[in-house]
């Protein structure tokens, strides 16, 4: 019997996914607020100085195609654990990297590295969580991420302010460091796991195609990559925004306004306990929504106005992956790994290539256009909401129905 929401391993699994969560982002999203000191430092231009962010998302999404199959002859647990160590030991060698490419080696090795928690933590929750439990576990989840993106963005801007990006970084690496220790010694081995004696590519190769084929699935893949391009966009360049005149906000203030995370943490358990009771597709759907509203109210000229929608936007956005992620689980049947790993596949490369897109828009037309160019991502993201509401409605397998609703 998979864990209930009662139990005490229900609990300890949560909190280490939420260590897992925390980690992860932290260490991908630490260099954001760096980007202006980046192109001080190194003497490049803002869209180059967002390669150390978009190489390690591009390399995660890549290694998570692997890991995923990996997982299901390594072991779930372990494949986790080894990931979170690897990633917290490259971003403390980064501090050291002593020339701009050197960094960027750096980073995409720890991208890589971190393909090892995402697709595989999702896999193992909709393994071994009871589904009516699987909402509010993923939710949980992905409040971690949220955690973890707020301190490694306002503690790396902070330490930068007071030191330099150099030993922040370092430091960093040692606190998910700890935190990956501390995940190990919480989260039980899997119970429900069915390992591989080896690596068989067609076997692995059926599967993704199965899930790709899937009348749902599919929209679920595309939302995830546009919802998260658009926000990643947002926060990449409001850096820039906030730091030019008329705000001129110092390195330390720009990274206070990613404190907004805290909002995040907050929506995600709340909205995947919300999906188990009243149903996804509108919820994704309004979270879209909410999500654009925001990027709307960041075109305003008060930076009071800004901050707002900055947080309407986190809301949404955090609403939207903690309800698609967990829905990417109950959806996919059999073979969930490998549906967790083209869901996030199309979540870190849309974050990778079109985050770096957004510079361009930025270069050219200034904060209008990367607005105009985030809005037209989530319309589309809607779009891909409504189908795949239809599609679960629509289906004649009733047991997918149950699921989806």
């Amino acid at each position: 019997m998979t864990w209930g929401i009662s139990s005490a391993a229900y609990r300890r699994i949560s909190a280490a996914m939420f260590l897992a969560g925390f980690a992860t982002f932290s260490l991908v999203y630490c260099v954001q607020p760096l980007l202006p000191a980046f192109t001080r430092d190194f003497h490049i231009g803002p869209a180059e100085s967002s390669l150390a962010l978009s190489l390690t998302t591009g390399a995660l999404a890549a290694a998570i195609v692997c890991a995923a199959p990996g997982s299901e002859v390594l072991g779930r647990r372990g494949v986790m654990f080894g990931s979170m160590c690897a990633a917290a030991i490259l971003n403390i060698t980064s501090a050291f990297a002593p020339t701009w490419h050197a960094l960027l080696t750096a980073r995409a090795l720890e991208g890589f590295a971190l393909g090892g928690v995402p697709a595989v933590a999702m896999a193992y929750l909709a393994e071994e969580i009871h589904p009516q439990g699987l909402g509010l576990s993923m939710g949980l989840y992905v409040g971690g991420t949220a955690f973890g993106g707020m301190l490694g963005r306002v503690g790396i801007g902070a330490l930068t302010g007071l030191i330099s990006w150099r030993p922040a970084l370092g430091i960093l690496g040692a606190i998910d460091l700890l935190a990956a220790i501390g995940f190990f010694a919480l989260l039980p081995d899997s119970r429900y796991l069915k390992k591989r004696p080896s690596l068989d590519p067609s076997y692995h190769l059926s599967a993704w195609l199965r899930h790709l084929r899937h009348p749902g699935l599919p929209f679920l893949f595309l939302i995830g990559c546009l919802t998260m391009s658009a926000f990643v966009t947002i926060y990449n360049y409001m850096s820039f925004r906030l730091a030019a005149p008329p705000y001129q906000l110092s390195s330390t203030q720009v990274s206070l306004i990613f404190v907004v995370y805290l909002f995040g943490i907050v929506a995600s358990p709340f909205a995947g306990a919300l999906a188990d009771r009243v149903g996804r597709g509108p919820l994704l759907m309004s979270s879209i929504t909410i999500e654009a509203i925001g990027i709307g109210l960041t075109l305003l000229q008060s930076l009071g106005a800004i901050i707002v929608g900055i947080v309407i936007m986190t809301i949404g956005f955090f609403i939207a992956h903690s309800v698609a992620s967990g829905w990417v689980g109950s959806m996919a049947g059999s073979a969930k790994g490998h549906a967790a790993s083209l869901y996030l596949l199309a979540y870190y490369l849309g974050s990778s290539v079109l985050g770096s897109i957004g510079g361009w828009f930025w270069a050219s037309g200034g904060w209008s256009s990367v607005a105009g160019f985030t809005a037209t991502l989530l319309a589309v993201a809607w779009a891909a909401a409504r189908c795949v509401h239809r599609a679960t409605r629509c289906s004649g397998d009733q047991a997918d129905l149950r699921a989806s609703l």
